[in-house]
């Protein structure tokens, strides 16, 4: 009976001792040093803005390659999240392992606006409910006083190529219209032409854009649509409004007829291709980690990158949290006494 009691506690302490080895042991972390160089590399070869912000990415590796080595398992995630950080950049990010995506850098003035704007609060200016489109990404109605009211939340997929007629056509007969922007957003050049071409009663040079150094042939956006809105429209703008919104509010900004009101855009000029393999911005590393790392460059009109720059507004209205927590929009008014 003892010699058994003890070869069990043998064979007992035996699978303890190897359970332990796969509970403590450090997770398998060989892999990282070759996500530190693919990372670097990445952002070396295709990120436009390297020059422009005077970043010299050679000296990063040196700052992060003793942090890499030092690094087990997941331990590399911080080490990423910090070097990412110093691209200054609001669109790159990496993905966790749950699928999520991290931007190590939010824009300045994204932080000072993100609670300088509410729908709650815009909504008090209408004596209707606003309606909105089948994908939920516009919200337009009437204002008193004959004023349409278009918010633009999004300019993924092909939501406004399909859905921006019917609500132009909804405001067709206004005396002015309010375009609101004031929203952190990205997506396809493609709706924002949607969206300018409205307003254009002759081509309209579009703004550049540089895929790996190389200015793409863009070809001058058409008029479009059964008809061209012609009535003075304000465009309002803050440093919430960012990516393909600050492109739509600097191709509005080209038209006699608009006015941009509010403050300073984000700045997140860089771009990417959903289709073109070599100018796509996922890039999976040799673990599998992927990070968005943008191929592309555009510009102003100006000729000058909007990255961490944005695009000013014609006339400033600055407007605070505490405005909107006082139930007051003050650059939705001042859009409404200009159209008047």
């Amino acid at each position: 009976m003892t010699r058994k009691f003890f070869g069990l506690i043998t064979i007992i302490l035996t699978l303890l001792i190897a359970c332990s080895d796969l509970i403590v042991t450090a997770p398998e972390s060989n892999l990282n040093m070759a996500d530190f160089e693919a990372a670097w590399s990445r952002v070396n070869t295709v990120y436009p803005y390297l020059d422009f912000k005077k970043i010299d990415w050679d000296s990063i590796y040196d700052v992060y390659k003793p942090r890499v080595e030092k690094a087990q398992g997941d331990e590399f995630y911080p080490v990423l999240h910090d070097m990412l950080y110093e691209l200054r950049d609001g669109h790159a990010y990496y993905h966790t392992d749950g699928g999520g995506e991290i931007y190590p850098y939010v824009p300045v003035r994204h932080l000072r606006d993100r609670h300088a704007y509410s729908p709650f609060v815009v909504r008090k200016y209408f004596d209707r409910e606003l309606k909105l489109t089948e994908s939920t990404t516009v919200e337009y109605e009437i204002l008193p006083g004959n004023i349409g009211y278009i918010f633009l939340s999004d300019f993924h997929e092909d939501y406004l190529m399909k859905e921006f007629a019917g609500v132009l056509a909804y405001l067709k007969n206004t005396i002015g219209l309010i375009i609101d922007i004031r929203q952190k957003r990205g997506g396809d050049l493609g709706n924002v032409q949607a969206v300018v071409a409205r307003f254009i009663s002759e081509p309209l040079e579009q703004i550049e854009i540089y895929w790996l150094g190389e200015l793409l042939e863009l070809s001058p956006l058409q008029p479009g649509g059964p008809f061209i809105y012609q009535n003075p429209v304000v465009v309002l703008i803050n440093g919430s409004t960012f990516s393909a919104g600050e492109i739509c509010a600097e191709m509005l900004k080209q038209l006699p007829q608009v006015t941009v009101v509010g403050d300073t855009t984000g700045g997140g000029s860089v771009a990417s291709s959903g289709s073109i393999p070599e100018l796509m911005g996922d890039y999976r590393l040799p673990s599998g980690k992927v990070i968005y790392i943008g191929t592309g460059d555009v510009r102003r009109y100006d000729g000058i990158p909007f990255e961490n720059l944005g695009i000013a507004p014609e006339v400033r209205v600055p407007q605070t949290a505490e405005d909107i927590a006082a139930g007051q929009d003050k650059q939705l008014e001042f859009a409404i006494e200009l159209l008047k």
